[in-house]
């Protein structure tokens, strides 16, 4: 039997070891570029991804530049004008109010972009289970149902879907595929409607009922979620009307009575009647009563903004889009009309 063994040549131990050298060669750098993409290494190497990625994680780079516009701006203010212009200047105010614009409008609109996303995803969710459940019920298998119906449009939706058909062409199982799939959208809805899918399809049952049933509970989600903001639109119209309100009440009294007074008691304190200028206000401050009214506006604004997110959208940091708008138009009303 040995005339038949087959002799190791030189050749093929350099063949093998070419191999084993590739593969080596692969598996490092897949190590490499796994390490990269966690922890601290993912901020390094992909930041702004990192920091738009999650809404919340924009407030690690926009918090410290309001906070050193601020301290920036009140060192320069008393340096050059001392202390007492932190109680007599309203460039202090000013400065917060910048500041405070700086924190959170980019974390306001990557917030109004997430709404959209989640808003359009759970949109697209019951077409698309009522497309895979069309498709099972002709015959196809899962999987190849995806397949199909990730060559349509979902919206914001199409791309994760394409994923997911990704993840099953690479054998990777159809429960786990589909799993990844809820996690990736990070919508409650998605998640709960894609669990369900996935244990069905695990337990062996009629899958095409569970996700007709998905399709059916996603529906009425949507259409509850969007009755719920029609009916509380008038809320906010409410809140907002009532900021505006507030301001033409200020401005009113500012420019006719409060002005008024002072002038009335001016003209009494020159005419002499020191003993009456009191009660005709000639002490009035009017930058004094400007400053009171400049701040309980924009602290009006802000929350008034807050309680309309907070009714309109069911979160009140929905809101902060609200009171940056508000905050803006006292700021703009008292500094060059009022």
């Amino acid at each position: 039997m040995s005339i038949f063994k087959k002799k190791d040549t030189g050749e093929d131990k350099n063949i093998k070891s070419k191999d084993d050298e590739q593969q080596e060669e692969i598996l490092e750098k897949i190590e490499v570029r796994r390490k990269k993409s966690e922890g601290f290494n993912r901020i390094f190497e992909h930041p702004f991804l990192v920091l738009t990625e999650k809404p919340e994680n924009i407030l690690l780079v926009s918090i410290p530049l309001a906070l050193l516009f601020f301290l920036g701006g009140v060192t320069t203010t008393v340096m050059q004008y001392g202390l007492i212009s932190l109680i007599k200047s309203t460039f202090i105010d000013d400065l917060f109010v910048f500041a405070l614009i700086i924190a959170l409008l980019p974390f306001t609109i990557l917030d109004l972009k997430e709404a959209m996303r989640r808003r359009s995803i759970e949109t697209a969710l019951p077409n698309f289970f009522r497309d895979v459940a069309g498709m099972n019920e002709s015959g196809m298998t899962l999987p190849n149902a995806i397949s199909t119906v990730s060559n349509g449009d979902y919206g914001k939706l199409t791309s994760y879907i394409k994923k997911m058909n990704n993840e099953i062409s690479w054998n990777i199982p159809f429960i786990e595929a589909i799993f990844r799939f809820g996690e990736s959208l990070g919508t409650p809805l998605a998640k709960r409607s894609v669990d369900l899918v996935a244990k069905a399809s695990l337990a062996g049952g009629n899958v095409s009922e569970v996700l007709k049933a998905a399709a059916n509970d996603s529906y009425e989600f949507i259409n509850l979620a969007d009755e719920r903001r029609n009916n509380m639109m008038i809320y906010v119209v409410i809140v907002l009307v009532s900021f505006l309100v507030f301001m033409g009440v200020i401005a009113i009294m500012t420019s006719t009575f409060l002005e008024t007074m002072a002038n009335a008691g001016s003209a009494v304190q020159g005419s002499g009647s020191s003993g009456q200028s009191l009660s005709f206000g000639g002490n009035l401050d009017m930058d004094l009563y400007r400053r009171i009214f400049t701040h309980a506006s924009l602290i009006q604004g802000f929350f008034s903004g807050l309680v309309a997110g907070q009714m309109g959208e069911g979160r009140a940091v929905a809101g902060l889009k609200y009171s940056i708008i508000m905050m803006a138009i006292a700021w703009v009303a008292f500094r060059f009309i009022i």
